[in-house]
């Protein structure tokens, strides 16, 4: 019996398992592995109905559709139609931002490796026609520039929607059609959807909240994201296979989408991360998040739609891709046990566990007081005991859409805090950055960089237990 065979009976067995332990309605697993794949499935497309969920299910990949705008790019960069480190005004003329120097420097390298540096957590609904994606950057000028192109990483949704618009200019079609003539068509994709009309007409789940007293999951209230954060991942749905079938594209140039210098220009490392944001990589590619894990390089991606979360991850060492979606509860343990199972048993490597905090108690004075961008204020603050707390409340547009969140944090290395509570099964790590001149951190960077702000600390709130996002209304993070 060969290794695949062993792995499709451990996670047939063990996959119903674990999504009933980390709380997660239904999944689909693939594996692709030296010309062989495999998929599993557990669970249900939605509990209100009980539809079981099968291997040609689809989910919403989220933010993994960023790889596939990153590809559509690169695919220009072959043509010789696009030149990453040409400013973005070469092909946008109308590109604006609140920092008019910074919009005239901001290449489309800054924003494939997120280092653009303008405030991206933008989740404006432009509406449902193909001018949805120009009509979202033509708003962009009242973005603020948080800092200086190419000096930080910072996780930007808004800008991969720009490079999407940078797709569209120089195709001369909607960025969706760009997606099915050059992407979806050449794979041969039979199981992927764009849209929630297309999507109905397969097995598509629905994503899921915790709800009720006893935060059982329920339904989300909206099933998509606005079509002008498609470049960003609102729009692709698809099945574990398709998924696969766009990962074995980007191991070798299998389908013919990418030739393999543009592939190599895809995973080549760009920036640093500071200490790695929990369950995700501590580099970053064009597109492609990179971990560097036991000798091997591994790249990948997450995406969170509404309720759903999706996991891709390519070991090009060893020829290996695995794929994992879901809609609702614990997504990250989930995919951090199966993909843990699934490199030890193809592979020999062992993950990293996920962060623990420790017990000890140090002088935050460094971290207090307020950061924040125009959709979440976070205001940190140490008690008599030592005790450190982050209030968490949304701002802007979102103001009122939650109640306000507060979260102990603990010590784990250096200027890294670590939140005491797990939210959707992990311990969240919380990185303090720079200097505002006065001895205190410049930054709070979560994965985004939150800038210090000059207001004055808010009064305490009620310690809220574990917190989640609400259906329909996304705070930073619903879609990465």
């Amino acid at each position: 019996m060969t290794k695949l065979n062993t792995l499709a009976d451990w996670l047939g067995e063990r996959l119903p398992e674990l999504i009933a332990e980390h709380r997660v309605p239904g999944a689909v697993i693939g594996v692709y592995a030296n010309g062989d794949h495999l998929e599993r499935a557990a669970g249900v497309l939605n509990t209100r109905t009980g539809v079981p969920v099968t291997t040609d299910s689809l989910f919403q990949i989220g933010s993994v559709s960023k790889v596939w705008t990153a590809t559509l790019a690169l695919q220009l960069v072959e043509e010789g139609k696009l030149d990453l480190d040409l400013p973005v005004r070469t092909y946008l003329p109308e590109f604006r931002l609140a920092d008019e120097s910074a919009a005239a420097l901001i290449t489309t390298r800054h924003l494939l490796c997120h280092t653009a540096g303008f405030e991206g957590d933008r989740f404006t609904d432009t509406g449902r026609g193909d001018d949805a994606i120009a009509r979202y950057v033509e708003l962009l000028g009242e973005a603020p520039q948080l800092f200086e192109p190419g000096e930080l990483f910072s996780y930007n949704n808004a800008g991969y929607v720009v490079i999407g618009r940078i797709v569209e200019t120089l195709r001369g079609k909607p960025y969706i059609q760009c997606l099915r003539e050059h992407l979806i068509q050449p794979l041969g994709l039979a199981h992927t959807a764009t849209d929630a009309e297309e999507a109905i007409l397969h097995r598509a789940a629905v994503g899921h909240f915790p709800s009720g007293p006893e935060d059982s999951l329920q339904p989300a209230g909206l099933w998509a994201l606005p079509r002008s954060l498609a470049p960003a991942g609102s729009a692709l749905t698809m099945s574990a296979r398709d998924l696969l079938a766009f990962a074995r594209s980007q191991l070798s140039g299998d389908g013919g989408v990418l030739g393999a210098e543009a592939i190599h220009t895809m995973r080549t490392e760009h920036v640093r991360r500071v200490p790695p944001v929990t369950a995700h990589g501590d580099a970053w590619a064009l597109g492609w998040e990179i971990f560097h894990v036991g000798g091997y390089t591994v790249y990948g991606h997450n995406g969170d739609a509404i309720g759903q979360s999706a996991f891709l991850r390519l070991l090009p060492e060893r020829d290996i891709a695995v794929a994992l979606l879901t809609n609702g509860g614990q997504g990250v343990p989930l995919h951090h046990e199966l993909l843990g199972h699934v490199l030890r048993e193809l592979a020999g490597i062992e993950l990293p566990a996920l962060p623990v905090p420790s017990s000890s108690t140090i002088d935050a004075s460094r971290y207090l007081g307020g950061y924040g961008n125009s959709i979440t204020d976070i205001t940190v603050s140490q008690d008599d005991s030592g005790a450190i707390w982050a209030e968490q409340v949304p701002t802007g547009e979102y103001a009122g859409s939650a109640p306000p969140q507060r979260f102990q944090l603990l010590p784990y290395h250096g200027d890294t805090l670590v939140t005491a509570q797990r939210h959707q099964g992990i311990h969240r790590l919380q990185t303090f950055l720079g200097d505002d001149g006065h001895g205190k951190a410049r930054f709070l960077h979560a994965g985004r960089a939150l800038p210090r702000r000059a207001d004055a600390p808010r009064p305490p709130a009620p310690i809220l237990g574990g917190g989640s996002r609400t259906a329909g209304r996304p705070t930073t993070g619903s879609v990465s």
